[in-house]
């Protein structure tokens, strides 16, 4: 793509931020819970169409908390795709709050933070999440713990699945994809690993041909009597399959 036009996207896409950021410190104060949930779903949605990205979303999304989703982690793109698909609330590394611009809107979005250099923080994080859920929240993580690939599946940390547990909360994985729209081929365009920029990962998603954002969504399954560890496992498998069956 001519860089003109890239570079056309990429400030469509910077206002879009800037008009989300200002909604946030002007108008969410005075919305209900529903109706800054709804805000950001539309705003995810409009994201991706500014950036020349399709949502495909297969199987059902949550209708309603309590629940914790988890499913693989691709790229910075993978929380637009799912706030686009159905408004929950992420676990993020702690060092986003502190960004410019992108930390209001992660903040505004209701993310919970981690730190993930100290390794009790998990048990705070845990704490915060089952309070959360006992709320009747969605919650979702990561369970990679980072972005990987794409060409396969990272182990699942288990820690976070404690939150799920003592909240009685059902826990529903997810998978993710990026594809070429016009050929359905798997793309790599969104990557954000290693040393990997944000702005070049952004660069490469703007640059690229028009792409379809998959999600597809498996059955929720029940907490009770679970352990963690091995339920890590077993929603490890129940990811890659979810993986393999996207169209």
């Amino acid at each position: 793509m001519h860089v003109v036009s890239v570079s056309l996207k990429l400030l469509r896409a910077l206002g879009h931020v800037v008009a989300g950021w200002w909604t946030i410190r002007t108008k969410f104060p005075h919305l209900s819970p529903v109706e800054r949930e709804q805000r950001v779903q539309q705003w995810s949605e409009r994201m991706l169409n500014l950036m020349g990205i399709s949502l495909t979303v297969q199987g059902t999304p949550p209708a309603h908390g309590p629940l914790l989703l988890v499913c693989n982690h691709l790229s910075w793109l993978d929380i637009l795709t799912i706030h686009a698909a159905r408004h929950v609330r992420f676990v993020s590394k702690s060092v986003v709050r502190e960004w410019p611009v992108i930390g209001t809107l992660s903040t505004g979005a209701g993310s919970l933070y981690i730190e993930r250099e100290r390794r009790r923080d998990a048990v705070r994080v845990v704490h915060h999440m089952t309070e959360a859920l006992r709320e009747g929240d969605i919650m979702a993580v990561f369970p990679e713990g980072t972005t990987s690939d794409g060409h396969g599946l990272l182990p699942f940390h288990a820690n976070l699945l404690q939150a799920a547990i003592s909240s009685g909360a059902p826990v529903q994985p997810a998978a993710l994809r990026f594809a070429d729209a016009a050929t359905g081929e798997t793309s790599y365009a969104p990557r954000y690993i290693d040393d990997d920029s944000l702005l070049t990962s952004v660069w490469n998603t703007l640059k690229a041909p028009p792409l379809l954002a998959i999600v597809r969504f498996g059955e929720p399954q029940p907490s009770q009597g679970r352990d963690r560890r091995a339920w890590a496992k077993s929603l490890h498998d129940d990811v890659q399959t979810l993986r393999r069956e996207l169209k």
